[in-house]
């Protein structure tokens, strides 16, 4: 079988009803939208399709509401700060498949977009439940995903669905996705250099096997540089880490060294007795004091980072060096975001909280790429199959 994937460019669509899988899956606080990113990444793919004349049905989950009408998850507010960001009138379905829904679909005119509710308040979602996709495809013609962030998930508006289409395939946003994951994955330019963090090895142990195949240097940062840490013997007080993992940290260690990888753990970190601390304590790693938490890596390690990041060709990072959320604990996260933008080689940026911390810097600009998802550029850099991208292949 071809494994050709088709941009929403190559598909007829003018005049059409397209099912636009989307992922405007953003943090909702009293009702209001709090970061618009999401939202703001599938204006292009929506102008396109609209300027060609399609009928626009677009479709996302929101939240883990597990099949059950959830009010605080509807995608009203959603829906209106799409309208303010497109400039298009969002008409929000009370449902995915009733009749009156069924009608708002058949009555679109070209160039308007019709937003479903949350597919997620209907339990076949994510049962990837045929009979779900089958009443589903009865509302389009064509079906594009521009959902990389839900690309991993074999969901029925990702996994079932798109096989029951001829005309299918990925939008602008998916598309620039797949362009400079697969860069990196395949044509990376040397010296390559991945900077990982976030809480726990066991997430993240697939990409750091793949990656030690790839790259010349990994930096690692955050609660599972603890882990590590600790796997080489030294004291981490009361730090979060995975004791179960140590044999695993230790060959992890071993084979960097056998492959000739620069593997780069934290020499200094910040510490404070619990997370909500108003200010944390700059140690070396070997002097972590007992009744502390390592919470952030200290300035030495974030220069020690920068100055394996600055001279790479291609920089991929993805999670936090530290508890990002919280003031005290946030330079390290921003530490590397800068040196992410200052280094001129091919960057690329994934994960919630490392999306943050370039936002939050303003840098986003001056990477090459910012991912919107996070576990699906691991698992896509990891070299596995993605449902979404299975499903829409021809």
């Amino acid at each position: 079988m071809s494994t050709r994937i088709r941009s929403i460019a190559d598909l007829a669509i003018e005049g059409r009803r397209v099912f636009l899988r989307v992922d405007l899956n953003v943090p909702l606080e009293a009702g209001r939208v709090q970061d618009d990113s999401r939202i703001r990444a599938v204006l292009p793919t929506l102008k396109h399709a609209a300027e060609r004349g399609a009928r626009l049905l677009l479709a996302s989950h929101a939240g883990r509401p597990k099949g059950r009408r959830v009010p605080e998850l509807s995608l009203e507010p959603i829906g209106q700060r799409l309208a303010e960001l497109s400039g298009f009138e969002v008409l929000l379905t009370d449902d995915c498949l009733s009749e009156a829904t069924g009608k708002i679909v058949a009555d679109l005119r070209e160039g308007q977009l019709a937003l479903l509710e949350n597919l997620r308040f209907e339990a076949g979602e994510e049962a990837d439940d045929e009979g779900f996709a089958r009443e589903l495809a009865k509302l389009a013609d064509v079906y594009v995903n521009d959902a990389f962030g839900a690309a991993h998930r074999a969901h029925a508006s990702v996994s079932a669905l798109p096989r029951l289409f001829n005309e299918r395939g990925v939008g602008l946003l998916m598309q620039s996705e797949l362009d400079a994951l697969e860069r990196l994955r395949s044509d990376a330019p040397r010296p390559y250099v991945a900077v990982l963090g976030g809480a726990k090895v066991s997430d993240k142990i697939g990409v750091l096997e793949a990656l030690l195949e790839r790259v010349d240097a990994l930096l690692i940062g955050g609660a599972m540089a603890n882990t590590f840490l600790a796997a080489q013997g030294l004291p981490m007080g009361r730090s979060l880490l995975e004791p179960d993992r140590l044999p695993l940290a230790r060959s992890l260690i071993q084979r960097a060294s056998e492959r000739d990888v620069k593997l780069l753990l934290p020499s200094d970190l910040v510490v404070a007795a619990n997370p909500d601390a108003s200010e944390g304590l700059i140690v070396r790693t070997h002097e972590v004091p007992d009744d502390a938490m390592a919470l952030d890596i200290g300035p030495l390690s974030v220069e020690a980072f920068r100055q394996q990041i600055l001279p790479a060709k291609a920089v991929f990072w993805n999670g936090p060096m530290g508890l990002f959320e919280k003031k005290p604990f946030a330079s390290g996260s921003l530490g590397v975001a800068r040196a992410g933008a200052d280094c001129p080689g091919f960057t690329v940026v994934g994960g919630g909280d490392s999306v943050a911390a370039v936002n939050q810097a303003g840098l986003a600009e001056r990477y090459d790429h910012v991912s919107t998802g996070g576990g699906a550029s691991l698992e896509f850099l990891e070299g596995k199959v993605l449902p979404g991208l299975q499903a829409v292949s021809t």
